[in-house]
């Protein structure tokens, strides 16, 4: 089995939940050692989360805790307890990476922040994944997935320009965005300051804040606001830069949408050639793109009473065939059955002691020397106590049945 591209590295998780299991899973995708602590007998929140075979609750079954957590090896260890925090310290030791989501000043009160654990590895870097960031006015507060993503700006902007602000509010992108992005951002930047280690010999300490990843994707937002533009705070249709009409963004068509732009001139005469040259595209309304914009209120209807003629599939090859971009908008179930994810390999069967046969997403990417690979399902809560604090720590197994009774493990 060829070597991953990240099996050097030995990545310890406390974390729950999706932001820091997501950012140990990437690293565990790309070989890294990760071994994740959980609270006995309790485990991951995930593990409670949704869906469930049967849609029967299991903390063994959960979707959301198999997916997020494969390639990781599971231990159960009490940090409240002398004994569970200096195994977790033996952890530390050894590792290159801590990945953490608690609360500001969590890890700090047991005694295992970042000021501690350095003293112990000075190569360590730790990662920690909290709502808002460990400065600030906000750094104590609790969010959930919907407080991220709207104090981040990206609820404001969705679902886009609406025709009532007021009987169409802001809304929350469905799944779990913010927490994904922190996931995923929170990877990189450890990968960078792992990097920044071979450099200069010292690990160091990453305050990663939810709100600041969701708000690191409103650059454009931010731009309209910085140069003043009126229009920038508002999502009324009616109030938008004309420049973006008339067949601009999701096009209604027969049983579903299609995701097309025709704005450009050269795009507008294929899409006008396409709907046989009716006369009132030759109209001066019709002359140029600001002309166009200006008359979308016409125009529009005109257009979209042609696009429903048409099946997605249909009008995408037919606007991709006059070099209009253009694809079909899918439904997740037509993601599941693409004849392209399938060519590549990207859905993967996982086998399960407890859940059974699950398909999950595998990698979005290849790697020719150092292929990403699915060594082992999400671990059952505790499996893998024995060959952690046995088989590499040292511990004889009647130290682990003393640790169970005492509620260390």
């Amino acid at each position: 089995m060829p070597q991953g591209a990240l099996s050097d590295l030995k990545v310890v998780e406390y974390a729950h939940s999706i932001s820091g299991p997501y950012c140990a899973k990437l690293l565990a995708d790309l070989g890294a050692e990760v071994i994740k602590v959980e609270e006995p007998g309790v485990g991951d929140k995930a593990r409670r989360s949704g869906p469930f075979p049967q849609d029967t609750p299991h903390p063994e079954r959960s979707g959301l805790f198999l997916y997020l957590n494969a390639n990781k090896l599971g231990i159960t260890l009490n940090l409240d307890t002398a004994t569970g925090s200096g195994i977790f310290k033996e952890l530390i030791e050894q590792a290159d990476i801590l990945v953490e989501n608690n609360p500001f000043d969590f890890m700090a009160g047991l005694g295992l922040g970042y000021d501690s654990l350095s003293k112990i590895n000075p190569r360590l870097v730790m990662t920690s994944i909290t709502p808002f960031g460990e400065t600030g006015p906000y750094r104590h507060y609790k969010a959930s997935e919907l407080i991220s993503f709207h104090s981040g700006g990206l609820g404001y902007d969705t679902p886009g320009v609406v025709d009532d602000p007021e009987q169409e509010p802001p809304l929350k992108a469905g799944g779990h965005q913010a927490q994904f992005l922190a996931g995923v951002t929170a990877a990189l930047i450890t990968l960078c300051a792992v990097f920044a280690r071979r450099l200069s010999g010292w690990g160091q300490h990453i305050d990663l804040s939810e709100q600041e990843a969701v708000a690191s994707l409103m650059r454009s937002s931010v731009a309209y606001v910085s140069y003043g533009n009126p229009l920038a705070m508002t999502r009324r249709k009616t109030e938008q830069p004309p420049i973006r009409k008339p067949f601009l963004g999701i096009i209604p068509c027969m049983g579903g949408y299609v995701c097309t732009v025709a704005i450009e001139d050269d795009h507008w005469r294929s899409l006008m050639k396409l709907m046989g040259d009716p006369d009132w595209g030759r109209d001066e309304m019709c002359r140029d793109r600001l002309s166009r914009a200006e008359h979308a209120h016409v125009l529009e209807p005109r257009i979209l009473e042609w696009t429903a003629k048409y099946e997605k599939d249909e009008l995408s090859n037919l606007l991709q065939g006059a070099h209009i971009p253009c694809f079909p908008i899918n439904d997740i179930g037509e993601v599941m059955h693409s004849d392209q994810l399938a060519a590549r390999g990207f859905f993967v069967e996982v086998e399960h002691p407890e859940a059974g046969r699950a398909k999950f997403p595998g990698a979005p990417f290849k790697l020719c020397q150092t292929p990403w690979q699915l060594k082992r399902p999400a671990p059952l809560l505790g499996e893998h106590n024995v060959e952690v604090l046995c088989h590499r720590l040292g511990f004889a197994r009647k130290d682990l049945v003393k640790m169970r009774e005492g509620g260390i493990i």
